[in-house]
């Protein structure tokens, strides 16, 4: 039985070298916008999310969530590398391989 109520929020567990990569993922973010000469003001007002929440978006808080990460990606014309994410699956295929390699014998 658990104590937390029902509208407590979850958070995930980010563990110190995961974290790592979401502070990249915000540093690669903060330069786009950058790069484009947006303000964080601009984001702001163009995807509805306070500037705070850009801020942490920036500087890779895992406490936000990833919907909010693709609003900004999408004004930054950068939504579409999310499609990219995983879609080399190497482990995968290896895995799938040997398991198709016992089935011939």
């Amino acid at each position: 039985m658990t104590t937390e109520t029902p509208n407590a929020k979850r958070s995930a567990v980010v563990f110190p070298k995961n974290q790592k990569f979401l502070a990249q993922l915000g540093e690669n973010i903060k330069l786009a916008r950058l790069r484009r000469h947006y303000t964080q003001t601009l984001i702001s007002e163009r995807t509805g999310l306070s500037r705070i929440t850009i801020r942490k978006i920036e500087a890779g808080d895992s406490k936000v969530s990833l919907g909010h990460y693709v609003a900004v990606l999408a004004v930054l014309g950068l939504v579409e590398d999310l499609a990219k994410v995983a879609s080399d699956d190497q482990l995968g295929r290896k895995l799938q391989d040997i398991e198709l390699m016992g089935k011939q014998k």
